[in-house]
């Protein structure tokens, strides 16, 4: 059960309202995650949802995104986000083998994402300066400086989601994953 109470969509201030409004229009809900955010920090809704937008333009595919997001939310114990982003990279082609290899850290036998999610979990579990060859390892897989900049503002706003939803033990409203 979460932690803390969702607003009551009366008592919600005019800023959630209208972000909750945009929300349900594209996904036809409000995600549990998204209205603890927003109802309590209109702002910090609008950042995620900004970023997404921005990604949604970028250089990586739907496909890369997810993917990013699963695999930081599998290290980070989000379950929320475990569901979440399996059930979307579903969506944007992810195949249920991959899903899978993603959620235990093992290679999908795409040379190219598996170099992208090799570079993102050694960002996500090592402290300290990232090594070249870590860098580098990306860039001769086919990445870019822009789509490399692009992975770590996802992981940057999956583990700020992570950290809300671990905190927050928030209610799983998507299909749990087996």
């Amino acid at each position: 059960m979460s932690r803390i109470p969702l607003i009551p969509q009366e008592q919600l201030s005019i800023d959630a309202s209208t972000l909750f409004a945009q929300v349900k229009k594209a996904v036809g809900k409000v995600p549990n995650a998204y209205a603890t955010i927003g109802g309590y920090s209109p702002q910090s809704l609008s950042t995620l949802l900004g970023a997404d937008a921005a990604l949604s333009q970028g250089g990586l595919s739907r496909s890369e995104v997810e993917a990013i997001r699963l695999a930081v939310s599998e290290i980070n114990g989000c379950d929320y986000c475990v569901a979440a982003h399996s059930m979307v990279g579903r969506m944007v082609g992810l195949a249920p083998e991959a899903l899978q290899q993603i959620r235990a850290g093992d290679v999908t036998g795409q040379a190219k994402l598996d170099a992208l999610l090799k570079f993102v979990r050694i960002v996500q579990t090592t402290r300290g300066t990232v090594p070249a060859e870590v860098l580098q390892a990306v860039t001769d897989a086919g990445y870019n400086a822009q789509q490399v900049i692009e992975a770590l503002l996802t992981v940057s706003m999956i583990t700020f989601t992570n950290l809300v939803n671990r905190v927050n033990d928030t209610d799983i409203d998507f299909p749990k994953v087996q």
